[in-house]
């Protein structure tokens, strides 16, 4: 079959691949849609966790013994307390499918049967494949809500909080796919006002079209929640610095190490910061319920033939497509 694989530092080809095997408990997917995520361009520059050579491709969704069906990439122990405590997505021995093995960057791939979720009828293949992002853009939304909320418990199960951030003021920095999808999620969520503020024009308009208001390049004033899906020292610094005193910052972006901030600002004005991994098992289903409602003009779908071109581009500092989802 042919699948897109990461063979070398900065280096994708398309190549002819053995068919996956699937060991006892998975299943085979027939890819029909999957997303090139940011953290895959960063990875494939500077290898990390993602060692070649190895078939990337964590947001997919396609067809598994008949079945229209999404992939939740997130495989955990089951045994920890995190994973007891309905946290799977910090269990110390998580792993991720297309990061620490074979992804949806192919014509099929083998899962775990327990990664399967069925999909909503109707609902377009590109959606699907934007199940995964949305998830992230939930979890931080739900993170920022029970920081807002009266003292609930960060780590808990049960509640997951988003209506403490119920009428925020909202920012979200970077309007790559997770900082759209950010805003999309803090506008369905009951955010009285979301701006965004990114330095490529196409990526503020479709922004607006979510319903977000542009702040311009950059932020000013103060935000009850600053949702920062960039990551670098220059954002994260940004993201206190708008932050009301008592308000908090959610970071998603994973572009540099350096956190940048004024921690006697944090102090001073009693600020928070929070990280922002990954999503519960019900997030991930808040997002399948919610995708198809959300404008997603923005992504552009792509043969797999096309999949090292548009990943090369992407991954040397294209902007265009703003979301790329190969189609097998």
């Amino acid at each position: 079959m042919k699948a897109l694989v990461f063979t070398a530092p900065g280096q994708v080809e398309l190549l002819d691949v053995p068919e996956p095997e699937p060991a006892p408990g998975e299943v085979i997917v027939e890819v029909r849609a999957a997303g090139i995520c940011g953290s895959e361009l960063h990875g494939a520059r500077r290898p990390g966790f993602r060692q070649p050579p190895l078939i990337m491709g964590h947001e997919f969704a396609g067809i598994a013994g008949g079945e229209a069906v999404v992939v939740n990439p997130i495989l955990s122990c089951g045994r920890c307390p995190e994973c007891r405590r309905g946290l799977r997505h910090v269990c110390r021995e998580r792993e991720i499918i297309g990061v620490h093995r074979a992804g949806g960057f192919a014509e099929r791939v083998a899962v775990p049967a327990s990664a399967l979720r069925p999909l909503p009828p109707g609902l377009p293949w590109e959606a699907a494949a934007l199940i995964e992002p949305a998830a992230n853009a939930v979890h931080a939304w739900n993170q920022a809500g029970r920081a807002l909320g009266a003292g609930g418990d960060l780590g808990s199960g049960g509640d997951l909080g988003a209506e403490g951030a119920v009428g925020a003021r909202v920012a979200v920095i970077g309007c790559g796919a997770i900082g759209l999808l950010c805003a999309a999620t803090a506008l369905s969520g009951g955010a009285a006002r979301v701006e965004v503020t990114d330095l490529s024009p196409a990526r503020l308009a479709a922004a607006q079209r979510l319903g977000a208001e542009v702040a311009g390049p950059g932020l000013s004033g103060e935000y009850d929640v600053v949702i920062d899906a960039v990551g670098s020292a220059a954002t994260r610094a940004a993201s206190v610095a708008h932050q009301r005193p008592g308000g908090v910052a959610v970071w998603l972006g994973l572009a540099g190490e350096e956190a940048g901030f004024d921690g006697n600002a944090l102090i001073r004005s009693e600020k928070r910061v929070l990280g922002s991994f990954a999503y519960r098992d019900e997030e991930f289903a808040q997002a399948m319920a919610r995708i198809g409602d959300w404008d997603l003009t923005w992504a552009a779908g792509y043969p797999l033939a096309a999949a090292a071109e548009v990943f090369t581009g992407l991954m040397n500092g294209g902007l265009d497509p703003l979301k790329a989802l190969l189609r097998p």
